[in-house]
């Protein structure tokens, strides 16, 4: 799969830019604030309907400004396909493929696979467990439409159980109804959530040795769940702490309350990695995340790569770009605010690049 084209409007501080794009590699260089984060944000809302940081649509709004378009025109699976992501002050979001909006946007996601590495991702080892989760579900969700649906039943029966806690409901009956809801989702999601974290873990811990080098570290993730006991179902777990959740007004056990222990060498890795260690292992995770969904969808997913060369030495830089710009990728997105770095990387494509100086919202070719 590949972006050809690129029409931004009124998107954040790019008010008005067309890009066509290389199938193999497009630089995007300048320093920080001029856009090219944004233009990297736009590319990955027209494969999630959101951005990646996770702010409100309206915002994405220039300023001034009452709406927004994103489009893109792509090859995906021999076949040419056209996104237009329309962001409004007045109206919700709209998305549509072929000229035919989405009833749902959910019906949308895993359609376009896409992965970014951000500096952002060092929340995934520092921070809380609703960071890890937001990661494994959006991931599993991409290759597996039975799981979203899965997760989203969860979510409406955990809101509706939550309403009763807050509401002094102490009616059996009536918590009994919604739990059963929540215990046919809640199986599915810890089954589905148990076999990725196994089938992710080998990837990753190789991923880890090619980027940090052959120096002993060992990297391995653990899936926490209160359901991950013999013999333990969610029904149980609920019986168990209803008392409590009466008392603190909200649901305390089930799949929205699982977490991924990252670890380096059988030690936390939030506690003992260095900025170096943190930084090899979350571009390892999503790299690894890149091969899962590259099997599962059989389509080679967008990577984008926002500003990853920071805080890594000049060895861990060398084996990173020797992994993506490998066989075994598809197209790339870069930004960096150093040029030696992207003319490395373009020497290393046999031609198949673009590279744009990005400045206040508008990008050059060069």
């Amino acid at each position: 799969m590949r972006l050809n084209e690129l029409t931004l409007s009124n998107f954040k501080n790019i008010t008005e830019t067309r890009l066509e794009l290389s199938g193999k590699v497009n630089c995007f260089l300048g320093n920080n604030g001029m856009g090219k984060s944004n233009l990297l944000d736009a590319v990955y809302f027209l494969s999630f309907c959101k951005s990646f940081s996770g702010i409100n649509d309206r915002l994405l709004i220039s300023r001034g400004e009452d709406w927004a378009i994103i489009k893109g025109l792509y090859e995906r699976k021999g076949m040419d396909e056209e996104l237009v992501m329309g962001l409004s002050s007045a109206k919700r979001k709209s998305i549509k493929r072929g000229g035919k909006e989405y009833q749902r946007l959910s019906m949308h996601i895993g359609a376009f696979p896409l992965v970014m590495v951000a500096p952002q991702d060092i929340d995934l080892i520092r921070g809380g467990g609703e960071e890890r989760r937001r990661w494994m579900d959006m991931v599993i969700s991409q290759s597996d439409p039975q799981y979203l649906d899965a997760l989203i039943r969860y979510n409406k029966g955990l809101e509706q159980r939550n309403r009763l806690l807050r509401d002094g409901c102490v009616d059996p009956a009536l918590y009994g109804a919604v739990e059963v809801m929540m215990e046919m989702s809640a199986d599915y999601l810890c089954r589905a959530r148990t076999e990725w974290i196994s089938n992710l873990t080998v990837i990753f811990d190789r991923y880890y040795t090619a980027i940090a080098g052959e120096g002993g570290e060992h990297v391995t993730l653990r899936y926490e769940s209160h359901l991950n006991r013999p013999g333990i179902t969610l029904a149980t777990l609920m019986d168990e702490a209803r008392r409590h959740d009466e008392i603190v007004k909200h649901t305390s056990v089930g799949p929205h309350r699982d977490d991924i222990e990252m670890v380096l060498d059988d030690m936390p890795m939030r506690r003992t990695g260095s900025q170096g260690q943190c930084k090899t292992f979350t571009i390892a995770l999503r790299l690894a995340q890149y091969d899962f969904l590259r099997e599962s969808t059989g389509m080679r997913p967008i990577l984008l790569l926002d500003d990853i060369f920071d805080k890594l030495d000049a060895s861990r830089v060398e084996r990173i770009m020797g992994l993506v710009t490998g066989d075994g990728f598809g197209q790339i997105f870069i930004t960096d605010t150093n040029r030696t770095h992207l003319d490395e990387i373009m020497g290393r494509t046999g031609g198949d690049y673009r590279l744009w100086r990005v400045e206040g919202g508008r990008f050059t070719l060069q």
